[in-house]
């Protein structure tokens, strides 16, 4: 940090404007600390008990899967922590993530436990917002764990303890408030779930458990397989290398772009002549996409686009037939299978790619158009509310960063 540098706030509540600048302190200079350890697993009387058991996925959780016994706890290096003690994961794909102890329970070697005097809930707002940093200083690609020692080097920012408080009182209403809204989301998703549950036929069923009235009558639903009711095509990569077949006036969309799962613009456009000198090829709105490739999580996911354009050769389009099926429902059935699909994926433990023989080869079971129309228009109510309040997070957790970047001095690294 330059000597130029001041340690004081963009934001401050008004009663701390004079309190001068905050101080730079190591977290070793003002928390005590400790790790925990596992106990031997093959040891049955170590577990099974009624001491909570804390690994590092798990700081932020008021449950645990695992339970310690008391003679797990004493023959072991697993130490215990009490609710509201600060909570630093060192191991694992969460590393560098830090939590207030939602439980009393015993932590592993994967956690370390910050002790002190000073505000737990503070230095873990702190903690978060520098997140980034210490992770790219100190893991290097990303890869890699935390130690004890780094986390206890990182210099943290303190103001006088009303100050902190205040802060921290700030930001954890602001967390609550996400969390609320977390809950909706999650409770939005689950109804169209359960919707979709009573709405479709269950396994091995023609007909749903529940029906809108005016459909009760109308029988079985058929069942069908895709490429007997429409054409099923895939796209292609212009040559990369070649200026002329890029930045023209053909929208082209890549895989990746499934996951916005409503496609209403692409990043790429092709030229006439990228088109004509590659297998990708134009389709036309309300086709049903799905991922073809990739072991992540782009293989089996569902799209439907709102435009004419083009695709690479990852995404199957499954075309529109308005005498057969509504675009709409056929997106909300193919969508639900996210997980059968990547099940239908060619080779090993189905790590390999979909193809469009699978994509025409699978049956689905279709009413008529009318009670197609209707289902489809129920979920769709229900897509927007859920996209809705996933903007609501977004602009939440903004709003987040943007007051703790405020509310924090600004230093360098």
């Amino acid at each position: 940090m330059s000597k130029e540098e001041k340690l004081v706030p963009e934001l401050r509540f008004p009663e701390f404007e004079n309190d001068g600048e905050w101080e730079i302190k190591p977290i070793s200079k003002v928390f005590t600390s400790f790790s925990g350890g596992t106990p031997n697993t093959s040891e049955k009387d170590f577990y099974g008990g009624g001491i909570p058991f804390i690994r590092s996925a798990e700081i932020n959780k008021d449950k645990t899967e695992l339970f310690l016994t008391e003679s797990g706890l004493a023959n072991s290096a697993a130490k215990l922590v009490n609710k509201g003690d600060l909570l630093v994961a060192l191991y694992g794909a969460n590393s560098g993530d830090v939590a207030i102890s939602k439980i009393d329970g015993a932590i592993n070697q994967a956690i370390l436990c910050l002790k002190s005097e000073y505000s737990n809930l503070f230095t873990s707002h702190f903690l978060s917002l520098k997140k980034d940093s210490i992770t790219s200083k100190y893991i290097q690609g990303g890869q890699g764990n935390l130690s004890g020692d780094i986390v206890k080097s990182i210099e943290v920012l303190f103001p006088k303890k009303d100050e902190q408080k205040k802060i921290a009182s700030c930001l954890s209403s602001l967390d609550e408030l996400l969390a609320a809204h977390l809950d909706k989301l999650e409770t939005l998703k689950d109804h169209k779930k359960g919707l979709m549950q009573n709405l479709f036929p269950g396994d091995g069923e023609i007909v749903p458990k529940h029906r809108f009235s005016e459909f009760e009558n109308k029988g079985a639903w058929q069942k069908v397989a895709i490429g007997y009711i429409t054409q099923v095509t895939s796209g292609g990569t212009p040559e990369s290398i070649n200026p002329n077949y890029w930045k023209g006036d053909i929208p082209w969309m890549n895989s990746g772009e499934l996951n916005n799962k409503r496609i209403f613009s692409v990043s790429n456009f092709i030229t006439r002549e990228g088109l004509e000198n590659s297998s990708t090829k134009l389709i036309p709105p309300e086709c049903v996409l799905i991922g073809l490739a990739g072991q992540g999580k782009t293989r089996g996911t569902a799209a439907i686009n709102y435009f004419q354009l083009c695709t690479n050769q990852s995404i199957a389009a499954i075309h529109p037939n308005k005498k057969k099926f509504v675009s709409e429902f056929l997106y909300q059935v193919v969508d639900s299978m996210y997980e059968k699909l990547r099940s239908l994926s060619t080779g090993d433990g189905g790590r390999g790619g979909l193809n469009l023989a699978i994509i025409k080869s699978i049956e689905l079971l279709l009413p008529t158009l009318g009670e197609q129309k209707k289902i489809a228009s129920c979920l769709y109510a229900l897509d927007e509310l859920i996209t809705t309040q996933t903007d609501k997070i977004k602009q939440l957790q903004l709003h987040k960063k943007g007051l703790m970047q405020g509310l924090f001095p600004k230093v360098n690294g």
